[in-house]
């Protein structure tokens, strides 16, 4: 007989286990508008870029801007210690695997950030009319987030691996007190990660403008293996979406969430969008441009942690443009490119015309979803394999 004292597990889903359910009616593509708008911004394309240094840079925060989308500057990144932040990514796209952690503490420890590279990276990216988004952690957003405001910012970011609504600052005697915080701000205050119901809905009641859902499934951050802790995603995304709608229900404000982690190609950024987020954030597939400022690299922003490093460095390759990963045309069968196009075709096909209805479509457990059929794709790491 069980004991009744004995630990429930509760089974949670990731995006490569569910599928999309067709409905009644498809509809011309021209009928459908993806566009969002997140802390009074609207986004052509519901997508953001990661606050990594291998993904975001003045460069490409501008050209994602351009292409309807929204890139996210890291404060405490490599492009606000180092006025030529270039020799520092070519050394690390250089360092060998065994040297890696290393090099990373190093580089994030021995330069400090510097409040007038903040200044400068937040005008270069404003110079090419785009949204200027930029991050911190909880630990630094109370200084950094009136600089940031000062130089310019439209919206400010806090975000780390787990949050609540009450951040440890380094003085162990004080917190950050979100709600505070945010009232103190004139810009926007977006926050992350989370992955929980309550945590997701109290975070809301601070008076933040967005929340970020996700926790480990990267493809550069390795805490769930260091630590342990994540929930996959699609279960994620909608318990977090169940707490959207609880605060709208509360308050009539509608808070929206963007799913970040663990999306690796345009059908993963359907399916998010599906379970209830308003839009995404992606690091990988962008890191994979020609232009993008890990040369083919992708890494974990938790890497240089001095006591327990979270995050490896990956090899993506270089696949195309970024322009053309994000508006096409694709030159590849994998979903790695041409990313407006692909949601675009996907609602069409799906029969919703925006967001707000992609969110009533049907979503279906399908663990055998990515590999039916696919034997040879796999056997030949073509199309949806490919490598």
């Amino acid at each position: 007989m069980e004991s009744q004292h004995e630990k429930q597990f509760t089974r949670t889903y990731g995006l490569n286990e569910i599928a999309l359910v067709p409905s009644d009616i498809t509809i011309d593509p021209q009928l459908v508008d993806i566009s969002t708008t997140i802390a009074g911004t609207k986004l052509k394309l519901p997508v953001f870029a990661s606050a990594m240094d291998s993904v975001v840079s003045p460069k490409t925060a501008g050209i994602i801007g351009k292409c309807g989308g929204a890139g996210v500057l890291n404060l405490e990144g490599v492009q606000t210690r180092y006025e030529n932040p270039n020799e520092i990514l070519d050394e690390i796209a250089s360092v060998e695997k065994k040297d890696y952690v290393s090099l990373m503490q190093r580089i994030y420890q021995e330069n400090e950030v510097k409040i007038e590279l903040i200044k400068k990276r937040i005008q270069e990216i404003k110079a090419q009319n785009v949204p200027v988004i930029v991050s911190s952690t909880p630990q630094r957003a109370a200084e950094l987030g009136p600089i940031a405001t000062d130089a310019g910012a439209d919206i400010f970011v806090i975000q780390s691996t787990v949050v609540s609504n009450k951040f440890q600052a380094k003085d162990a005697h004080t917190t950050l007190d979100l709600k505070a915080f945010v009232q103190s701000m004139s810009i926007p205050v977006m926050v992350g990660n989370t992955t929980t119901y309550n945590v997701t809905l109290d975070l809301m009641r601070t008076g933040v403008a967005g929340i970020f859902v996700g926790i480990g499934p990267g493809a550069a951050c390795t805490t769930r293996g260091v630590l342990g802790i994540g929930v996959p995603m699609a279960s994620a995304i909608a318990k977090a979406a169940a707490a959207k709608k609880a605060y709208l229900e509360e308050s009539g404000k509608h808070v929206p969430i963007i799913a970040d982690g663990g999306i690796v190609n345009s059908g993963d950024i359907c399916k998010a969008l599906a379970c209830g987020a308003d839009a995404v954030m992606i690091g990988s597939p962008f890191a994979k441009s020609e232009e993008a400022p890990g040369r083919g690299y992708h890494w974990g922003m938790a890497t240089p942690n001095s006591v327990l490093p979270r995050g490896a460095r990956i090899q993506v390759g270089t696949v195309a443009p970024l322009e053309q990963i994000i508006m096409g045309p694709s030159n590849s069968d994998d979903g790695s490119q041409n990313i407006y196009g692909a949601i675009t075709t996907c609602f069409a096909t799906l029969g919703v015309k925006n967001i707000k209805e992609m969110h009533d479509i049907d979503v279906i457990l399908a663990t055998s979803f990515l590999t039916e059929g696919k034997i040879y794709q796999q056997a030949q790491e073509l199309g949806m394999y490919k490598r």
